[in-house]
């Protein structure tokens, strides 16, 4: 009987390709008193690998938490398997702003004391006694109110990038430190003020406005199903949407675009950037803010010792990292030393000669930048005849056109389109909203993205 996963990420990223199936990232959280936590975990894991469910879940015996990925097709069956349990009826499943196919390439499920960390030791705290649930409407409204206080329940590295107006981002990196620190600025306003919060699904809110009426405060209330819910309903009801720019996610994604507001600077240069990444020394991994024009100049690296190091041969990197742990140093992200915008330095004026740092040999010569359009994204993979699918998002592409197909797999293939069809039919240029496809030497991915090559 498997009880946990058994193959790599990269042989997982192979069978979704192969599968050519489209597949939702989605999450949901509830609270109930689960008496054999072990055994509700075995019994998702053996419920759900066959169904292709990949992803990180923990159970706890307070309820279960999880982010996950699997095929649309297997949706229902899926949705089948958590209803058998009376306290996930009708649960609300958070479906991701934007997918990926490869937003999760393993199905973890683990046991935990607490599927929300909060350093409590109260027996007298009920995690049940909730505050009011606020859709975007009402949400909006109250956030209008002089008498509202807005709190943002996350991370400092995920309301960096994104955040409601008006809002309270404590500086903290966890959850558990958040709550003392709230309590603290807002103990004069228990009965006067309405204190309002959100996060990103909507899990460590329920738990925080549980503790905040516990503590005494009278007026609480939570943005239901957090941010993604938020956003779902904002579109779908054609509201104003009062948080702007990215909404930070657990998965290789690292964000969600919301609005068009970049709200946050790049770490190292303070160039207008949210786009979040690990640096690339292994051995580090500090996730970071990061823009296109430090991350070819840092080789994707956040200081100057792990651009030395990425450059020397793989086995004196793994000598170097070995025995090292880095915890909860990958959170640390502007708040780290070496991040050179927070300490008004050069970013590249220490970065050595690469002739100095290893032979020649060891250091890829890197390529002149492409000038490039963006077109659209790839929608399907014909295996047996290597024919690509692509939806037309902006612009066109034409016949003759050299194109640079781009993904985190495929790695950038350029080629010319020498024939295409357009909804089947043969044809010479492909415009927005159309669907065309063209023979390729290659797999493409679901992810992958096309660009037309400028001269």
């Amino acid at each position: 009987m498997q009880l946990y996963n058994t193959l790599s990420a990269e042989e997982r990223a192979t069978m979704i390709d192969d599968a050519g199936k489209q597949r939702l990232t989605l999450s949901f959280y509830a609270y109930a008193q689960i008496q054999n936590p072990t055994q509700f975990r075995n019994e998702l894991f053996l419920a759900w690998n066959p169904l292709e469910v990949l992803g990180r879940i923990y159970v706890a015996h307070e309820g279960i938490n999880a982010q996950l990925s699997l095929p649309a097709d297997h949706f229902y069956e899926f949705k089948n398997t958590i209803e058998q349990y009376d306290f996930m009826k009708g649960i609300r499943l958070n479906i991701a702003v934007e997918h990926d196919d490869h937003s999760f390439l393993k199905l973890t499920v683990k046991v935990r004391d607490k599927i929300v960390a909060d350093g409590l030791v109260d027996e007298t705290f009920d995690v049940t006694n909730i505050g009011i649930h606020l859709k975007a409407q009402e949400f909006n409204d109250l956030l209008e109110d002089p008498n509202t206080i807005v709190v943002d329940m996350r991370n400092h590295y995920e309301s960096e990038i994104g955040h409601f107006t008006k809002a309270i981002r404590p500086d903290v990196d966890t959850f558990r430190e958040s709550l003392p620190i709230i309590e603290e600025q807002l103990a004069e306003h228990k009965q006067d003020k309405k204190l309002l919060m959100y996060c990103t699904g909507g899990i460590r809110c329920e738990k925080a406005s549980a503790y905040f009426k516990h503590k005494g405060f009278e007026n609480v209330y939570q943005l239901e199903g957090g941010i993604i819910e938020y956003t779902r309903q904002v579109k779908a009801e054609g509201l104003e949407s009062k948080f702007i720019g990215k909404n930070f996610v657990f998965d290789h994604r690292l964000g969600e675009r919301i609005t068009d507001d970049i709200v946050s600077q790049c770490h190292q240069c303070g160039a207008p950037c949210d786009v979040h990444t690990n640096c690339a020394n292994e051995g580090c991994h500090l996730l970071f803010i990061q823009c296109e024009s430090c991350k070819e100049k840092m080789y994707g690296c956040c200081s100057t010792e792990c651009v030395t190091v990425i450059h020397l041969p793989e086995e004196e990197q793994k000598a170097i990292r070995r025995g090292i742990k880095n915890g909860n140093k990958i959170f640390k992200k502007g708040k780290s030393e070496v991040l050179t915008f927070k300490n008004n330095q050069d970013p590249l004026a220490n970065v050595p000669n690469l002739s100095d740092l290893v032979k020649s040999k060891t250091v890829a010569k890197r390529e002149p930048k492409i000038k490039k359009q963006y077109v659209g994204k790839g929608t399907h993979f014909f295996p047996k005849p290597s024919i690509a699918q692509f939806l037309i998002e902006e612009n066109e592409i034409n016949v003759g056109d050299k194109i640079l197909i781009k993904g985190s797999t495929t790695g950038e293939q350029q080629l010319i389109i020498e024939e295409m069809f357009v909804n089947e039919i043969a044809s010479a240029k492909a415009i927005a909203g159309e669907t065309c496809t063209f023979k390729v030497p290659f797999r493409i991915r679901l992810s992958d993205k096309l660009y037309k090559i400028l001269d």
